[in-house]
């Protein structure tokens, strides 16, 4: 299964309360309210001021409940930044059909560009918390597979999706450099040891403080295998002096940041092509994004 929008079932505040007093009756009392940017795969809420629900929207979404339960408290102990803390495991019930979660709250604001005054300090922060995911135990860890769209494993898995993603494109893109990228990340093949990958390093995943990188969220698409994807955030938020902070701090071959381009304009080119669900704003940014990569190649 390549990645793809998942259909997803609609669900509200209501529910959530619902779903909290019938199987976490000590949390009943609690307000449950929506949170600002709540996500899409997986649906957030606030639960009073100290927790948060998190519901998976979509079938595809599902596995990565136990998956986060299991292993985030392992792995958080030896991580130099605050991740999320699962404090409990709901059911199905009340009518929403799969496991979800309850977790620890953790402050902070989404990363941008406007809340971060220094980038190139805060890719350094990056790459430490990435170092520090890759250099652990990774026995028993989850592989590559459906439950993470592949992320860890080889890039073929989307080379019609990025090929026909191109032709759509059209004359709109520079397709000829966008391909050579392609080409170039599909011949530049993992051959190390499996290491930790987050696998969806974005702003949107990523917190701030008082302009530093405070926490990281979201860890849906965890797995081991190869670090690449987790590059992306090189282009997608990092640029000039930060994108070379990021880079030197990052002990990775040459190879492994041409697969790092690779998952990076993959996913520009679908979303500019109009993966279903993207909006406008965001088509937009892919575009930006695979100029910025096509220009950083010739």
């Amino acid at each position: 299964m390549t990645e793809t929008k998942s259909k997803r079932i609609p669900f509200d505040a209501d529910l959530v309360r619902r779903l909290v007093a019938s199987q976490f009756p000590q949390w009943a009392h609690l307000p449950v309210r929506p949170v600002v940017f709540g996500g899409k795969n997986n649906t957030t809420f606030h639960l009073g001021d100290e927790m948060s629900v998190r519901l998976p929207s979509a079938r595809a979404y599902v596995a990565q409940v136990e998956k986060e339960q299991a292993w985030l408290p392992r792995l958080a102990p030896h991580l130099p930044l605050p991740i999320p803390e699962p404090v409990g495991l709901g059911e199905p019930g009340e009518g929403y059909p799969w496991p979800w979660s309850v977790y620890r709250w953790i402050e902070g604001e989404t990363a941008s560009l406007e809340r971060i005054p220094d980038l190139p300090q805060f890719a350094r922060d990056l790459a430490e918390f990435l170092k520090a995911l890759q250099a652990l135990d990774v026995t028993d860890g989850p592989a590559a597979g459906q439950h993470n769209f592949f992320r860890g494993g080889p890039l073929a898995t989307y080379d019609d999706q990025t090929r026909k993603a191109i032709e759509d494109l059209g004359d709109s893109i520079d397709g000829a450099t966008a391909l050579a990228i392609w080409d170039q990340a599909l011949a530049a093949e993992w051959t190390n040891p499996p290491v930790w990958l987050h696998g969806d390093v974005a702003a949107g995943n990523l917190l701030v403080r008082d302009g530093r990188l405070s926490a990281v969220i979201d860890f849906g698409i965890l797995g081991v295998g190869d670090p690449a994807c987790d590059l992306a955030i090189a282009w997608t938020l990092l640029h000039g002096e930060a994108r070379a902070v990021f880079r030197e701090a990052l002990p990775l071959d040459p190879g492994t940041w041409a697969r790092g381009r690779g998952w990076t304009i993959w996913k520009a080119l679908i979303v500019a092509a109009g993966l279903p669900g993207s909006s406008e704003e965001e088509q937009a940014r892919s575009r930006a994004i695979i100029v910025d990569l096509v220009g950083e190649h010739t």
